[in-house]
């Protein structure tokens, strides 16, 4: 099953259901603050607190 390129069509990416997102930088990161990778991964693999995790998917956008 061939992969459809959103940017080559000229099409907005589906985005990740109930996952929201304010990094703006990101390449994954929508106008709606929604997330449009195909998965997310979190970590480290340990945390206490939210300050301690983070979004090992993130890419940085370029311009």
């Amino acid at each position: 099953m061939e992969k459809l390129s959103f940017e080559r069509k000229g099409t907005t990416p589906p985005h990740i259901e109930n996952i929201s997102c304010n990094v703006k930088n990101c390449k994954y990161h929508n106008s709606e603050n929604l997330c449009t990778a195909e998965k997310i991964s979190v970590g480290p693999s340990y945390a206490c607190n939210c300050q301690d995790t983070i979004c090992a998917t993130f890419k940085q956008k370029t311009l």
